[in-house]
Parts: C-alpha cells; structure tokens; sequence
C-alpha cells in the first residue's frame, strides 16, 4: 500500500534552518509530481511547495520563495524540504502528499497524505 513517511520536523530559532524528509513506498515514486504542505492550528493547510517527476521543475508558495527548497532523490523514494531563514509564521504540521490531479497548488489534487511533522520556529 502507498505509504509517505515524513521527518526532521524539530524545535528552532527563528533564523535557523530544518531539512524535512519524506520516504514513500508502495507506488512508482518516479512517476509521480510530490508536493508539500502545511497546517499551522486554526488555519487551513497551505501549500508549500511541489516538485515534479524528474525534478526539472519546481513551484513555491508565495510565503516561502526565496527561503524553501524542495528537491527528490527518486533512487531513495524521497522528497526533501530544505528550509532556512526561518520565521514564527513558519510554524507549522509539514504533509507530504502524492499529486493526482491538475492543480498543483490545491490540496483537493493530491490523494495520499503523510502523518506529517511539526516544526515549531521560536522568536
């Protein structure tokens, strides 16, 4: 069965820097556009950043241009989030997810799901 693992979730200093983690298994990684998001409490989850098959190309939230990275290594199944200058705002449950649709920015578009990971940036 599909599975997404996510990690490297963890406490910060504003400013610092984290570099998420997610392993799949159960499907042909390599095929698939993987994106991630967030959900901070009280707020609906947000797109963060996707990539796709071959990695060629990526896309951003606006909230995080210039300061994420999201690369894929498809020989280890594994998408990463690299993420540095790191803010409060930043705060957050990471999800990796798996993109089935068309939209790449709309959650409705991705139909397997990670547990996620907590990042908690500190002012």
């Amino acid at each position: 069965q599909v599975q997404l693992v996510e990690s490297g979730g963890g406490l910060v200093q504003a400013g610092g820097s984290l570099k998420l983690s997610c392993v799949a298994s159960g499907f042909t990684f390599s095929r698939f556009l993987m994106g991630w998001f967030r959900q901070a409490p009280g707020k609906e989850r947000e797109f963060v950043a996707g990539i796709i098959w071959s990695g060629a190309d990526k896309y951003y939230g606006d909230s995080v241009k210039g300061r994420f990275t999201i690369s894929r290594d498809n020989a280890k199944n594994t998408v990463y989030l690299q993420m540095n200058s790191l803010k409060p705002e930043d705060t957050a449950v990471y999800y990796c997810a798996r993109f089935r649709g068309d939209i790449y920015y709309y959650d409705k578009n991705y139909d397997y799901w990670g547990q996620g990971t907590q990042v908690t940036v500190s002012s």
